[in-house]
């Protein structure tokens, strides 16, 4: 463990030397292969075509699903006589689907006015937004959870409250970083700007959410009105919750790519009106998003978000614990547990795939051993933009869920929960395809300086010395806790070499 730690150090001490030494090497390095890069966009393979078989599958079979249900109900009570199927859990309750499908046409309404709005006011309001979703994300939790508990929904008013207390935490636990997260994200907010079509191509694709969602909640509309008894209402909602947070994520992730690729050919060329950028960049991208490499989209979808949310967290709590050596081993454990994960599933991968075209698990691998060997990681660890983003998008869903949820309250009061929890996620899912823009630009700014730092120079000299500064800052941080680690467990052998046998 100690010579572990000894080569973990040194790595440490000559990483943490000077910034800017490394920034020419991995200029020097990155200049020769980034032609090759970009060479290979125009000789793509079709890549994880299982993953992509499976979620059109999954899209057939789940449509077809969503079409019965909600037939069933619509209009008369048992058209298509499925009751007989479930008359072991009736209730015999005479609901109809379009008694709730109003409930979720105001969810899509309110989720597509919230994102829309949030790309409209991106140039101006962006920056207050983002602090706006920091700040009030924990005190609109806390109010959700007082009403709910006022309403007899126990179990949902513990969710939230428990859901409030730990946002809390997590912003304290982070406070620190917030100021550098919102430098981050204005640079981002700033080269999406300029790059007014990838605006078009987030509209476009909140469209064909908008659609999707029309069928899926006709379907939960049905299963709402159904005359299952509630354990297997919930049970069919959760999977359909399962089948929409998947293709959501399918959705923001195809955005996801396309802005990567058009945020990695600005940066590479210098400019957006450089004359060397390939015609059709955008049209490219978009093909290569929804043909080769749907796949590769498809599969990191399922992991990416939930390891994610798990490797903020931990972060959070393991920054905080102190000297609770019991603790700190036990959050270490699920820290490099998580570690490993993030290696084979982050979202770094898309940028990877918009510029190089490989699969997944390549491309998750190749940005994790880029950011580790640059020391970039660092950096990014420090980041918390990923988070803020998904506040906003928590906190669109919450008030896309309320607005459904107070409706259904004075409607239909017993079926409240099961409203409010669906048209929640379906928020999230329109805010998200929203936010994702931001996010993307984010990520890409982080592979273009790993991979050659004078790109950003090129692009925005202040900022590029503004990362510079933080880089070498945190490296020499990770330099001195690696050595009083080091220090630390090197008194402890000696202890344990001077204590008498037994």
């Amino acid at each position: 463990m100690t010579d572990s730690l000894s080569s973990s150090n040194s790595s440490f001490d000559s990483a943490s030397i000077s910034a800017a030494d490394q920034n020419v090497v991995r200029s020097q390095r990155s200049g020769d292969g980034g032609g090759q890069i970009l060479a290979s966009v125009t000789s793509r393979r079709w890549r994880d075509i299982f993953w992509l078989a499976v979620f059109m599958l999954h899209l057939v079979v789940l449509g077809c699903g969503l079409v019965v249900l909600g037939l069933n109900r619509f209009k008369k009570t048992d058209r298509l006589n499925i009751d007989r199927y479930t008359a072991r859990f009736m209730e015999h309750h005479r609901g109809l689907t379009e008694n709730y499908w109003p409930m979720y046409a105001v969810a899509g309404g309110v989720g597509t006015v919230i994102g829309c709005t949030w790309l409209l006011l991106l140039g101006s309001h962006a920056n207050e937004m983002m602090k706006v979703s920091v700040h009030i994300l924990t005190t609109y939790l806390a109010v959700i959870s007082v009403l709910c508990f006022w309403g007899e929904q126990f179990f949902w008013g513990v969710v939230f409250a428990t859901g409030a207390a730990f946002q809390f935490l997590y912003v304290i636990s982070v406070i620190d970083r917030l100021p550098f997260t919102m430098l981050v994200l204005r640079k981002a907010v700033k080269m999406v700007l300029s790059l007014p079509e990838v605006m078009r191509v987030a509209y476009a694709f909140m469209l064909v959410m908008l659609l999707w969602l029309g069928l899926w909640s006709f379907g939960a509309a049905g299963v709402v009105a159904s005359s299952m008894g509630d354990g297997g209402r919930w049970w069919l909602l959760v999977v359909l919750s399962v089948s929409l947070f998947w293709t959501g994520a399918v959705l923001c992730n195809a955005i996801h790519v396309i802005v990567s690729g058009m945020v990695f050919l600005v940066l590479f060329h210098g400019g957006r009106e450089a004359s060397s950028i390939p015609p059709n960049s955008l049209m490219n991208s978009l093909r290569y998003a929804v043909t080769t490499s749907f796949g590769s989209i498809c599969y990191g979808s399922l992991f990416t978000a939930a390891i994610r949310t798990l490797r903020w967290e931990i972060r959070g709590v393991r920054s905080k614990i102190g000297k609770n050596e019991c603790l700190l081993c036990c959050v270490d454990f699920l820290f490099h547990l998580v570690e490993t994960l993030v290696r084979f599933f982050n979202k770094y991968a898309y940028v990877q795939i918009a510029v190089n075209g490989k699969g997944f698990n390549h491309s998750a691998r190749d940005a994790w051993e880029l950011f580790q060997s640059t020391g970039v990681e660092a950096l990014v660890a420090y980041d918390c933009s990923g988070a803020v983003l998904l506040m906003g998008t928590l906190l669109g869903g919450l008030v896309t869920g309320t607005c459904s949820g107070v409706w259904t309250w004075i409607k239909w009061r017993d079926r409240v929960s099961m409203v409010g929890s669906t048209t929640m996620l379906m928020g999230m899912v329109l805010v998200g395809l929203a936010m994702v823009v931001v996010e993307s630009a984010v990520t890409s700014i982080y592979i273009c300086y790993a991979e050659d730092p004078l790109l950003i120079h090129r692009w925005d000299s202040e900022f590029f010395d503004q990362m510079s500064e933080m880089l070498h800052h945190r490296l020499q941080y990770r330099s001195a806790r690696a050595r009083e680690v080091l220090t630390h467990n090197r008194r402890l052998d000696g202890h344990i070499q001077q204590m008498p046998p037994a």
